[in-house]
């Protein structure tokens, strides 16, 4: 909702006069606006515009395109009077369509604003028209002031807004769904309860974090500005082949296993785990989140342990080999022999309805986003029909797709009803990557596609930031919050814990297998959590930041310096103003960066040929004079780029 939604058209006639278009936009309640659409690339027959819905639910599109005789004439007129020929025909011409132009206007309008500002047009308006007509036609003026009258001005500008439009055509029409604003735009913070809160003695072993001690805790997580509190799996453990610490074979008896591993005698997706509380627990923990700002993210995971009630009631709904065994999960070299996958092929009835009451379940207790586990591994059309339905009844709720995969399923399942999509983000790093990659998710794919940027993940620790120290951390943090709307942070960033374990992509000690405790009140972990306050702060203030589409990348001289910009005109931003946020970042976490940016003046919203400008970097209060090229000297631990909101009326 608020997002402008880029629409792009052919439009030609025979013949050569001028053809114009228009992009008609209608609410689900049958109301229209009209939205102008200018040409693109001369002699490319292409129009592009803008539209902007202003609430959820399902809107559609369509474009006028029809032949503009004012355009036609003003070509014409302006090459043959200039040069002498059929002076006073070409006046009669000109005079005929303002007298036209004059006849569209409503009788008994009252003056307003004025319609070439984008008011509706007035009888002031109408007078003014046939007036310039007279002058057109036998006014005292020399020719080429009587031509500038029709051709300039107030006219041009007036016939530009409203224009005379003949033989209007019309495209087919197009469903625009229009999503509430979470579902673009969005700061995640992820934590495993049972950590929040835990603690450890020597005497009494480990005892579990619960809701209680993670509501404790909120004011930490919505002081830095996050919107979603993002819980993995809250469910019960099963403990047959139970997984020991950095999913080693061999559990203690006090390892507490993966939440992965859903299902016990306790109870499957529908129960709690015992240790974290009840559903009055959960719920109070929903209300506080609420009252912090913060909505609550449940993580979907539709796989079962072994112990899982399914597995007895529904044998069918599961895998079985030829010894009779059922078939755990597997994606070599890894094994998860703690986990069952589901077949959705042997009764996708039953499972559809049985998942479908689990997710109702939830909603009722208010989690309004879920992100979902290797979606890409179910069918399809199970994931289709869900997210439908769930729409129709509960429609603010979201889904976030975390499906590392090929781009044609990550595209289909954003296409069938997933509001967003994990990405390959965190494999990015080179400045030739990352600034490829940012204009792939802002470009086409932006249209059904909303990318959420992590730069860890608790499965995911690069070796860039396994290399890169703080550094590397506030580099990602800053091109995460920055290249899309909607970022994420795993606990335990603000720690820089970048330790992996031997030959893998992932954190030792993975919080999955086990219990964590955190001193969010050491040095760096402070410092870390001002930046991603910051950068919370800078994306909620600046709509720029707040759009996926509107990104443009200049060129540096620098091979690990990347820039670019988001631009969001004045006519399309929700209040009113223009806003254009650069950011320009030293990508290399070793080594201080320095060389020339050269800015695109015009996708600044700056004329060619502007001087300086002021450009405030919003990280630290700096005010710089920019012109069309940057010096800059980027140090990776003090300050790693800039993130500069320029004022283009300056």
């Amino acid at each position: 909702m608020g997002e402008a939604v880029p629409i792009h058209a052919t439009v030609f006639m025979e013949g050569h006069g001028k053809v114009g278009a228009t992009a008609v936009l209608t609410s689900p309640g049958g109301q229209q606006s009209r939205w102008p659409m200018a040409e693109a690339g001369v002699g490319l027959a292409r129009r592009s515009g803008s539209v902007v819905p202003n609430a959820t639910g399902e809107w559609t599109f369509h474009v006028e395109g029809w032949a503009d005789p004012y355009a036609t004439w003003h070509h014409d007129a302006v090459i043959k009077v200039t040069a002498g020929i059929d002076v006073d025909l070409m006046m009669e011409i000109g005079a005929r369509l303002l007298e036209e132009a004059a006849e569209q206007i409503k009788p008994g309008r009252k003056a307003s604003a004025a319609a070439a500002a984008g008011g509706q047009p007035t009888a002031v308006d109408r007078d003014r028209l046939i007036e310039a007509a007279e002058t057109m036609r036998q006014g005292p003026l020399a020719t080429g002031e009587r031509l500038a009258v029709g051709t300039e001005g107030w006219v041009f500008d007036y016939l530009t807004a409203h224009p005379i439009r003949r033989f209007v055509t019309k495209s087919a029409t197009y469903r625009l769904l229009v999503q509430r604003e979470l579902a673009l735009i969005g700061s995640w913070y992820e934590v495993f309860p049972r950590s929040v809160g835990a603690t450890f003695s020597a005497g009494s072993g480990w005892i579990s974090g619960n809701f209680q001690t993670l509501a404790d805790g909120l004011d930490r997580i919505a002081d830095m500005g996050f919107d979603v509190l993002y819980l993995t799996p809250i469910h019960p453990i099963g403990r047959t082949f139970r997984k020991g610490r950095n999913n080693s074979l061999a559990a203690r008896a006090d390892d507490p296993g993966s939440p992965y591993a859903i299902g016990a005698a306790e109870g499957g997706h529908d129960a709690i785990h015992p240790d974290l509380g009840t559903f009055a627990d959960f719920d109070a923990l929903v209300a506080k989140a609420k009252e912090k700002g913060l909505e609550v993210a449940l993580d979907v995971a539709l796989q079962c342990s072994p112990d899982h009630p399914w597995v007895k009631e529904h044998p069918e709904w599961f895998d079985h080999r030829p010894d009779g065994t059922i078939a755990y999960a597997e994606n070599p070299p890894k094994k998860y022999q703690d986990i069952y996958p589901l077949n959705f092929d042997q009764d996708p009835e039953g499972i559809y309805q049985e998942i479908l009451r689990v997710i109702r379940l939830w909603v009722s207790h208010g989690v309004t986003l879920f992100r979902v586990d290797n979606p890409h591994t179910k069918p399809l059309a199970f994931w289709e029909r869900l997210i439908a339905q769930i729409a129709l009844e509960s429609p603010d709720v979201i889904f976030l797709s975390e499906a590392f995969t090929k781009p044609p399923m990550m595209h289909t399942l954003a296409l069938i009803g997933f509001h967003q999509s994990y990405c390959y983000f965190a494999w990015r790093n080179t400045k030739e990557e990352v600034a490829e990659y940012i204009e792939e998710l802002g470009g086409e794919w932006g249209s059904f596609m909303r990318p959420a940027l992590w730069p860890t993940t608790h499965d995911i620790l690069t070796p860039y930031m396994q290399q890169g120290g703080v550094a590397a951390h506030k580099i990602r943090a800053i091109l995460a919050a920055t290249a899309a709307p909607t970022w994420g942070i795993y606990t335990g960033y603000e720690l820089i814990e970048d330790v992996a374990r031997p030959g893998s992509e992932e954190a030792i000690d993975n919080e999955k297998y086990q219990y964590k405790t955190r001193d969010f009140g050491l040095p760096v972990a402070v410092e870390m959590s001002m930046l991603l306050g910051q950068l919370n702060a800078i994306k909620k203030n600046h709509v720029a930041l707040r759009r996926l589409r509107n990104v443009h990348v200049h060129e540096t001289t620098d091979d690990a310096t990347v820039c670019f910009s988001k631009h969001v005109p004045a006519h399309l931003s929700p209040n009113g103003q223009a806003d254009t946020v650069i950011v320009l970042l030293n990508l290399d976490p070793h080594t201080v960066r320095e060389g020339v940016a050269h800015l695109d003046l015009e996708a600044l919203g700056l004329p060619e040929g502007h001087g300086a400008f002021q450009a405030h970097d919003l990280l630290t209060g700096q005010i710089f004079n920019w012109g069309e090229q940057v010096f800059f000297r980027l140090d990776p631990n003090s300050a790693p780029g800039h993130v500069a909101h320029i004022n283009t009326s300056w």
